[in-house]
C-alpha cells in the first residue's frame, strides 16, 4: 500500500506542475507572437528551456539517488515559482533584446525545474513499483498519458488566462498554486525514496547498456519528429488562418489531453510478452512505421491544395498522427524502465530523458528555421525525416538477454 500512495502522491504533484508547464508555454508563444516576434525568435525563447533540461535529466538521475526522489521534486517546485516570478517582473518598456534575453533566462530555470521534476517521478515509478513488469508498463503508461493529458488542460488554461486576466496575473496565480503543491510534497512523501549509490565519475554515468543507447537516440528523433510542427509551426500556421487566442490553445490543448488518454491505454493496444521485450519491440516498429508515414501523406495533401479549408486537413492529420505517436511514445517510455537496472534507474532514466529534451531541442530550433522557410508543410517533411531515423534505431533494438535483468528490475 505504501508504494501506491507515494505513487499516487508523486503523480499528483506532477499533475500539478504539468499543468502550469503546459500553460507558461501558451502563455509565452501567443503574447510574444502578437508583440511581433517572428516565427524564428519564439524559437529561441525556449532554447535555454530545452537545453537546460538536457543537463538536468542527467544530473537529475544522479542527484534522485544521490538525496533521494521527494528531495528533487522539492527543488524542480521551488525553480518553477521562481521562473513564473521572474517572468512577472517583466516590464513592457523594456527594449526588446532585453526582454528577449529575460524571458530566455526565466525559460532555461524552467526547464531545469521541469525535468528535475520528470526525472524524479518517472524514477519513482520504478521505486515504487512492485508487481513485475506488466504493472510497471500500466504505472508508466498511466503516469505518462496522465501527465499529458494535463499539461493539455494547461495549453488550454494558458491560452483562457491570458484572454481574461492577462500575461502577468496568470503567472502569479501559477506560482500560488505550486507553492501550495510544495508544502504538501514536504509533508507527504518519506525522504529516502529512490535513494542509492550514485555513480563516482561521468564516465559511469555514460557507461549505458546498447540498448538504453539505442533507444535513447531513437528518442531524439521521436520528439524531435513532434516539436518540429508542434511548437512553432501549429500555432503560427492556426492563428494565421484567423483562428484566435482561445481557438489555438484549445486545438493544442484537445491535441494534447488525447494523445495522453491514449498514452493511459496503451497497454491495451499493444500486444504484450511473458518477458516483456519479444512482442514490444516488435510493436514498436510496427507502430514506428504507420508513424513515419502519416507527416510526409499530410504534407502531400496540404501541398497540393486538396481543400479549400487546408486547417481542416491539417487538424485531421494530425490528430491522426496523435494517436500513432502516443501509442508509441508510451511504448518507449515503458522499455527504458525496462532496459534499466534495478539499482540505478534514475540515471538511466534521467540519461534518457536528456536524450528526450535533446530532441525537444532540435526540434524547436528546426520548427522555428523552417516556418520561417516554408511554413507548416516544411515543418512536416521535417518531421518524417526524423521519423524515418527514429524507426532505423528502433530496429537495431535487443529483443532479448537484456530484458532478464530488466524483469528482475521491474519487480524488486
Amino acid at each position: 500500500m505504501g508504494g501506491i500512495r507515494n505513487y499516487l502522491i508523486v503523480t499528483a504533484s506532477y499533475w500539478s506542475f504539468t499543468l502550469t508547464d503546459g500553460a507558461l508555454r501558451m502563455l509565452v508563444l501567443l503574447h510574444f507572437y502578437t508583440l511581433g516576434y517572428t516565427p524564428f525568435t519564439l524559437a529561441t525563447l525556449f532554447l535555454l528551456y530545452e537545453t537546460a533540461g538536457i543537463f538536468a535529466n542527467l544530473g537529475g538521475g544522479w542527484l534522485a539517488l544521490r538525496f533521494g526522489i521527494p528531495r528533487m521534486l522539492q527543488i524542480g517546485l521551488v525553480l518553477q515559482i521562481a521562473g513564473l516570478l521572474l517572468l512577472s517582473v517583466m516590464d513592457p518598456a523594456w527594449g526588446a533584446a532585453f526582454s528577449v534575453a529575460w524571458v530566455v533566462a526565466a525559460q532555461g530555470i524552467s526547464g531545469v525545474a521541469k525535468d528535475l521534476t520528470k526525472t524524479a517521478s518517472k524514477s519513482a515509478i520504478k521505486a515504487t513499483s512492485e508487481g513485475g513488469n506488466g504493472q510497471l508498463f500500466k504505472w508508466v503508461a498511466w503516469f505518462t498519458g496522465s501527465k499529458n493529458a494535463m499539461k493539455g488542460f494547461g495549453f488550454f488554461a494558458g491560452g483562457l488566462l491570458l484572454q481574461l486576466v492577462g500575461f502577468h496575473p496568470a503567472l502569479w496565480l501559477m506560482a500560488g498554486m505550486l507553492g501550495a503543491v510544495l508544502i504538501g510534497v514536504v509533508s507527504s512523501l518519506p525522504t529516502q525514496l529512490g535513494k542509492a549509490k550514485a555513480s563516482k565519475s561521468f564516465g559511469e554515468l555514460f557507461a549505458k547498456s546498447r540498448a538504453i543507447n539505442l533507444i535513447s537516440a531513437a528518442r531524439v528523433f521521436l520528439f524531435g519528429s513532434r516539436d518540429v510542427w508542434f511548437v512553432v509551426g501549429l500555432p503560427v500556421f492556426l492563428y494565421a488562418n484567423g483562428w484566435k487566442y482561445i481557438e489555438v490553445a484549445g486545438f493544442i490543448a484537445a491535441w494534447t489531453i488525447g494523445y495522453g488518454f491514449v498514452q493511459a491505454v496503451a497497454p491495451s493496444v499493444i500486444r504484450r510478452s511473458p518477458d516483456g521485450l519479444l512482442r514490444e519491440i516488435p510493436e514498436a516498429r510496427l507502430w514506428g512505421a504507420i508513424l513515419a508515414i502519416i507527416p510526409a501523406a499530410l504534407a502531400v495533401l496540404v501541398q497540393a491544395h486538396v481543400s479549400s479549408n487546408p486547417g481542416l486537413i491539417v487538424v485531421i492529420g494530425l490528430g491522426i498522427f496523435g494517436f500513432a505517436f502516443a501509442v508509441i511514445s508510451s511504448l518507449h517510455s515503458y522499455l527504458v524502465l525496462a532496459y534499466a537496472g534495478s539499482k540505478k534507474a534514475a540515471e538511466d532514466v534521467g540519461f534518457y530523458y536528456a536524450a528526450n529534451a535533446g530532441g525537444r531541442l532540435f526540434g524547436i530550433v528546426l520548427s522555428g528555421v523552417l516556418t520561417q522557410a516554408g511554413g507548416l508543410t516544411a515543418c512536416l517533411w521535417g518531421s518524417a525525416v526524423m521519423l524515418a531515423l527514429c524507426l532505423a534505431l528502433v530496429f537495431l533494438l535487443p529483443t532479448e538477454g537484456t530484458m532478464q535483468h530488466g524483469a528482475v528490475a521491474a519487480a524488486e
